[in-house]
């Protein structure tokens, strides 16, 4: 289907305005390297929070949803868990005042407050800005698949020779790609975090109309009786059992020939054994969770903040604005689709493509004039995420790279114009890379299976363990993610054949995830206790402005020693009881705007209770504790004989 011109005018326009903006924008963010990377730490926190889920809102991520929520019907919430969705409770909890406290730039300089600036913590410096750019690269080439898929369904094709596209079928999606990410690259690179932000904001505002309209949408043209005529019996359960026990070929009518194709995509999964996958989601998920966040976007945002306390606030903000809005458009698709297989997929029935739903679904249901703003909302969703991707790569390599190890005493201006090469080359490598990807699948399940196995158990040790080391982070991240890609290799090569259907059937990025993690154990612990622990003053001062729980007893005992009015945090309890109400507020968030679409009013009310219920614990034992737990500010911990201790004594 090929747009509107009222269509095309409307993505035009706001492909325009978004630029200006950028570029409007960008005095202020070129002034120094804080106001390019960290908006000069000024930005209210609730609008840090409508951008980060901005950025959230990507449309590979949404098209993910789409799907599963389709053919998993209600125990599809869960699934996000693989990534896992509830850190941002963790983060809300605990975990963003944490890291804000460090007051530092990046992920990488934040392990300078943890180890120092010895040779282990050179070394963990370096590994994090390796795994820090590993990890933006896979993301955008995620982006790549996405925002590809969805515009060559809209767009006339570029390339129309019958033998090139016998030969290479994703071209056009490719290129479409390739013009968008151009057209993105052009305001993040100009105005770093203060035009990420300001776009975001705006994009937000487009995604939430397009969101409602096409919810709304799918409750005028689809009954009830519609819905039940096309789902299988279980679909709208969330119970989670052993088993899946959902049989698309029970379905009656013309849709059932088509639909067994559901069966076989579940077969492929490895889902069916939902039990089994439920749990190793919630093992894996709770220590990446723990872990605190990638060096990502997320992190960024968290270091922008003001203080410890609007980061904590921040990341509440992204679950409250991200989810209702985004899970009441997946649900509108989805019903759409479903009820329509017959003309979505006249040419793929016996090979459907989920990842296309989307697209197929605004091309045969959105009226003129609605398309060109939801489009304009769906593209706006792809440059959210990868301009916030963007945004947080270059800050390790000029930062923590350029600015460390080649030219430290360069002027501000200096390093804002090293920030646009480094923004364009991380560009140029996402999308080389995102060609040779074949699903956007495919690129979700190698980042959050495989890649962040190596990256999880040194970052819980990290804030923990007080005898963990700059050696113990280094070795444990190089064994994590030096395994994660030998199994890839030899599991492409057929090497490990285990790895396809154990535990998990065909799952083979899951059931890899406990031997990466076992593996990064090993090397934590070998390297740590073979080499010396951090300094006294290293870790009394990490201990006293941060202030973790955890096994910290020998470095408080030397703390209070020299500042005997220091508290200990003693809310270990309270943050793990406000997690779980926390998760429970979250699914919430998800379940309920799909069981609105769905007319399920009786669920759709016991969800409204329930969110009223934890809403109303975190309240009071979360929300209104956040001054007693993170508004103070920690004075400067000065410890005799230590050289800054000497420096501000004369």
């Amino acid at each position: 289907m090929n747009l509107h011109v009222i269509d095309i005018g409307i993505i035009l326009l706001y492909l325009a305005s978004t630029i200006f903006i950028g570029f409007y924008i960008s005095k202020k963010a070129s002034k120094n390297m804080n106001n390019y990377f960290l908006g000069g730490n000024r930005i209210p926190w609730w609008v840090l929070g409508i951008s980060d889920a901005s950025g959230m809102f990507d449309i590979s991520g949404t098209l993910l949803l789409v799907y599963w929520l389709s053919v998993y019907g209600m125990k599809s919430i869960w699934i996000p868990w693989i990534w896992p969705v509830f850190n941002q409770i963790f983060l809300m909890v605990y975990l963003s005042p944490w890291l804000r406290r460090s007051n530092v730039m990046t992920g990488a300089e934040w392990m300078k407050t943890r180890f120092g600036t010895g040779r282990g913590a050179n070394l963990s410096h370096l590994i994090v800005v390796i795994f820090a750019l590993i990890s933006v690269i896979g993301f955008l080439s995620y982006g790549f698949k996405g925002i590809g898929k969805f515009a060559v369904a809209f767009l006339p094709a570029l390339v129309t020779n019958p033998e090139t596209l016998l030969q290479y079928p994703q071209i056009n999606a490719n290129l479409y790609a390739l013009i968008l990410m151009g057209v993105t690259t052009l305001y993040v690179v100009k105005g770093g975090m203060m035009s990420v932000v300001a776009t975001e904001v705006v994009q937000y505002c487009i995604l939430s109309i397009s969101a409602i309209a096409i919810g709304v949408i799918a409750m005028v043209h689809v009954s009830p009786e519609m819905i039940n005529s096309v789902l299988p019996e279980g679909w709208k359960s969330m119970a989670v059992s052993m088993n899946l026990n959902l049989d698309w070929s029970t379905v009656h009518s013309t849709v059932a020939t088509k639909v067994v194709a559901f069966n076989q995509w579940i077969k492929t999964d490895g889902y069916s054994v939902f039990g089994l996958f439920f749990g190793m989601m919630l093992f894996k998920g709770f220590f990446v969770a723990a872990a605190g966040p990638a060096p990502n976007y997320d992190m960024q945002r968290i270091l922008s903040t003001r203080n410890p306390k609007e980061a904590a606030k921040m990341n509440s903000m992204v679950s409250i604005v991200l989810n209702p809005t985004r899970y009441f458009m997946v649900a509108g698709i989805s019903v759409l689709a479903l009820t329509n297989f017959d003309t979505l997929y006249k040419s793929s029935i016996t090979s459907p493509d989920f990842e296309g739903i989307l697209s197929e679904v605004l091309a045969n249901y959105v009226p003129v004039g609605l398309l060109g703003l939801l489009m304009a909302g769906f593209i706006a969703a792809f440059m959210s995420n990868f301009a916030a991707t963007v945004n947080a790569a270059p800050a390790y390599i000029v930062n923590d790279i350029y600015k460390r190890y080649i030219n430290p005493n360069a002027d501000q201006k200096k390093y804002v114009r090293m920030s646009y090469i480094a923004s364009i080359a991380v560009v140029v490598v996402g999308i080389t890379t995102g060609f040779f990807v074949e699903s956007i699948n495919q690129a979700a399940l190698w980042i959050v299976a495989s890649l962040w196995g190596g990256y999880t158990a040194a970052n819980v040790l990290k804030w923990y363990w007080w005898r963990f080391n700059g050696y113990g982070y280094f070795w444990g991240m190089v064994s994590g993610i030096a395994t994660s890609l030998i199994l890839l290799l030899l599991n492409n090569l057929g090497l490990v054949p285990f790895l396809n259907d154990w535990p998990l059937p065909s799952n083979p990025s899951m059931n890899s995830f406990p031997f990466i993690f076992l593996n990064s154990i090993i090397g934590c612990f070998v390297a740590t206790l073979l080499t010396k622990p951090e300094s006294d003053e290293v870790l009394m001062k990490f201990y006293h402005n941060v202030r973790p729980w955890g096994f910290w007893k020998p470095i408080y005992e030397k703390v209070i020693k020299v500042d005997p009015a220091f508290v200990a945090n003693k809310n270990f309890k309270r943050d793990m009881s406000n997690i779980a109400v926390g998760i429970i507020w979250q699914i919430t968030l998800m379940a309920t705007p799909v069981f609105l679409v769905l007319r399920e009013y009786q669920s759709f009310v016991l969800c409204i209770g329930i969110l009223i219920i934890t809403t109303l614990v975190l309240k009071f034992n979360w929300w209104d504790k956040l001054d007693s737990s993170y508004g103070d500010e920690r004075t400067e911990l000065l410890i005799p004989g230590s050289e800054h201790a000497a420096t501000k004594k004369q």
